[in-house]
């Protein structure tokens, strides 16, 4: 019945034609003061082609996000968009600082080790961040968001095959100028963020910010009584514009540093059919995930995380032909301990202490070759290393005693990623009203990996060279001013590599392969009613080769280990989507996005171990993970002006139907030969706890907006997940040993108060 009623609900919102895009018309002016260029209150801006124009004249599926929308909302993180933009998930896994499982189109990859690399990129001033962690960036400092669906490999990288998530910061405003706020709300959870901005007013300005985020935790420990899962965290840095008047010369350089202290808690789902079931008290197994992820029981853990960063970005405008340098530079130093089992019991705890690196250059040029054909070209590059030592306390019996005490025979590896591309993308206006887009990036990726311990030595290494060539061509056709209809191909590639989990000789030094998608679209973007409605529509086919994931296989000291290996069958991912808004009134604003995807593998079987044998398995019926057959978001804006200034009501839905966090196994069903032997095992889908809810969170706050002279005041209270939903944001099984879960955060309220001027 409910799913009826969801149903019934999207298709009567599709026939009202209310559903457009995210960033609206509205909001165009408030990018202006942001620093996001715009040439029309009526139009958006966007740069998600490297090139800026107008959101209804890309020919790609586009969402953007601006400022005004991001503090209506009361966003913490970026990980608030979540069901915003269509097919778009974004949660967070606190086995790593700042660690987010974003997912695009069923397009994901939620593993945290340095080694592995996302398959959605989180680009922040044109520097791409090349692990899961560091990706879950803070929202307050944030001109605009453009959400790009689907491979965008030609333009911004090989390992964007799911997406890109385009963040662009405020620029100095060479303006004296002040930006404060303070949030208390619930979890004794509390934020205090300033910016300032300095400047001639012309040719320079500075910029310098420091924000505060701490909690107690919504978990209470019922070991230790109480709170759990608490942080604190501090974020600083500046950047300094430089544009000489009339040199067609402009640079920014901005460094910043992230500095987090937190507790990893997990909640307990282990069960009757796991070992450690038989190890813990009974009223610590077989717990549901929903409400009992909100009681936990582990020992206490910490994470540290220092991670300082440098952007430097240069522009310089000759007139026939833009050139643009970015260099970046970021570095992260981690150590967390993790009480995995989430039990009283002491059966696995973790101490990971790791470093990573990363370098990288883009250069590119930009400009009109002739009238009607623009073009982008460039070279790139990027170098990354990382170690990690981990120290792990398996059956201790004793948290007295420290991991790295316990563990004489800690684990090492160490890794170390080569990239360099080149790249060009083309726009052709061929014939009235018809243009051509075409493009293609030539990447080529070199990984090494070393796996060892202390004492065993060295397990396996391996070093291994992936080329690929990843093409693109789109048409589209623009009948009119208000209508453009366009298709598309694109190819997306990500990078083979070595498994850090790997534990014998062989999967150490055996590299998992490249995968490919190959995505069709076909779409119509409309803007109707002088502009004030907006209609996108896109339609897809996703043609997921290859595809890389992690299994857990035969070998090792414990007889099993997990492994990153391809499903040579991949899968098939199709989908429709429709995102926009509609200017009811000047005060009155409509914004709404609806998703269905239908997704399956094809042919998903690899090596297991049924009692004593290894076997085919068969997990061609699992689902896919973090892939939501639908999801769907209206938010309204309401403002009304006052003797004072203006309040403004905001109010939001998202719906996210229920979607798989790994791949594991519900139950086998082995299939015999006629003499008995087992040939296959059928795997009947993903075990249930490793499953979400139905999500209906609706999130709502009212700002009172005060002009005192040059001074803009503001107060707003604001709730989030009202509905008090409840569910797992990351699950997951360990070969038949324990289960864990990570908690949704539970309904939250706050106000905040801030000045700006």
């Amino acid at each position: 019945m409910a799913s009826a009623t969801i149903r019934g609900a999207w298709f009567a919102a599709l026939s009202t034609t209310a559903l457009t895009c995210i960033a609206t018309p509205a909001c165009a002016q408030e990018s202006i003061d942001q620093g996001v260029e715009t040439t029309n209150p009526n139009e958006i801006i966007v740069s998600a082609r490297r090139r800026s124009e107008t959101l209804q004249d890309t020919p790609i599926a586009i969402t953007a996000v601006n400022t005004a929308m991001l503090e209506n909302k009361a966003a913490v993180n970026i990980g608030d968009l979540q069901g915003a933009a269509p097919g778009l998930l974004i949660t967070q896994q606190n086995s790593g600082a700042q660690a987010a499982n974003i997912s695009i189109r069923g397009l994901t990859y939620a593993d945290i080790e340095k080694s592995q690399t996302p398959t959605v990129g989180v680009v922040v001033d044109g520097v791409t961040i090349g692990t899961n962690t560091g990706q879950l960036q803070d929202a307050f400092d944030i001109a605009q968001i453009e959400v790009l669906r689907g491979p965008q490999g030609t333009l911004f990288g090989a390992n964007t095959i799911g997406g890109v998530i385009n963040i662009t910061r405020t620029k100095p405003t060479m303006e004296p100028g002040v930006k404060a706020e303070f949030t208390y709300g619930r979890w004794n959870t509390w934020a205090a963020k300033a910016i300032a901005n300095y400047g001639d007013g012309e040719t320079w300005g500075v910029k310098a910010w420091y924000f505060h985020n701490e909690t107690d935790g919504f978990y209470h420990n019922a070991t230790r009584d109480t709170s759990d899962g608490w942080s604190k965290g501090d974020s600083y840095g500046a950047s300094v514009l430089f544009q000489p008047t009339g040199s067609g010369f402009d640079g920014q350089f901005t460094i910043e540093n992230v500095v987090q202290k937190f507790n990893p808690v997990v909640s307990n789902l282990t069960n009757s059919s796991e070992l450690f079931c038989g190890l813990i008290p009974a009223e610590e197994c077989n717990r549901n995930n929903t409400t009992d992820l909100y009681t936990t029981f582990g020992e206490a853990a910490v994470s540290t995380y220092h991670a300082p960063d440098a952007t430097l970005q240069m522009n310089y405008d000759a007139g026939a032909v833009k050139l643009t340098s970015i260099t970046g530079w970021r570095h992260s130093r981690e150590a967390q301990t993790q009480d995995f089992d989430g039990s009283s019991v002491d059966l696995y705890y973790a101490d990971r202490r790791q470093h990573y690196t990363q370098w990288s250059q883009e250069l590119r040029a930009a400009g009109n070759l002739f009238d009607g054909f623009d073009y982008v070209v460039g070279g790139y590059y990027f170098h990354s290393k990382y170690d990690l030592t981990q120290y792990t306390r398996f059956f201790g019996f004793d948290s007295s005693v420290p991991a790295d005490e316990f563990d004489s025979n800690p684990q090492f590896v160490n890794g170390k990623t080569t990239s360099y591309a080149f790249f060009g993308d083309f726009n052709w206006a061929f014939a009235d009203k018809w243009r051509l887009s075409f493009g293609g990036r030539w990447s080529h990726d070199n990984k090494k990996l070393t796996n060892a311990f202390e004492q065993s030595g060295l397990i396996g290494s391996g070093d291994a060279n992936f080329t690929k060539f990843t093409p693109k061509i789109g048409i589209d056709y623009r009948p009119n001013s208000d209508t453009m209809l366009y298709a598309s191909w694109s190819r997306g590639y990500r990078s083979g590599g070595f498994s850090p989990r790997a534990a014998t000789a062989e999967t150490a030094s055996t590299p998992f392969q490249p995968e490919t998608v190959d995505a069709y679209e076909v779409g119509a973007k409309l803007s109707l009613f002088d502009r004030m409605l907006d209609i996108n529509l896109a339609g897809y086919v996703s043609d997921y080769k290859n595809m890389q994931q992690n299994l857990t296989v035969p070998g090792g000291p414990t007889g099993n280990q997990t492994i990153t290996g391809n499903v040579p069958g991949g899968a098939i991912i199709k989908g429709i989507e429709l995102d926009g808004s509609l200017r009811v009134t000047p005060e009155f604003r409509i914004t709404a996005s609806g998703a269905y995807m239908k997704s399956h593998f094809r042919n998903f079987i690899t090596d297991g171990v049924l009692g004593t044998d290894i076997v085919p398995f068969d997990y061609s019926a699992n689902r896919l993970i973090y892939a939501p057959k639908f999801t769907m978001s209206l938010n309204a804006d309401y403002e009304v002006p006052t003797s004072f200034g203006k309040i403004v009501a905001t109010a939001g839905w998202r719906h996210i139907s229920p979607y798989d966090e790994q791949i594991s196994a519900a139950s086998l069903t082995p299939v015999t030969d006629g003499s008995g032997n087992v040939t296959q095992v059928i795997v009947n889908g993903n075990d249930p706890r490793v499953r979400t809810t139905t999500q209906d969170l609706v999130d709502s706050s009212l700002t009172f907006n005060f002009d005192l002279g040059d001074t803009e005041a503001y107060f707003r209270v604001f709730g989030r997940n009202l509905t008090n939903e409840k569910t797992t944001t990351h699950a997951f099984t360990v070969a038949g040993l324990f289960s864990f879960g990570m908690a949704l955060e539970p309904r939250t309220y706050g106000a905040t108060i801030g000045i700006r001027y």
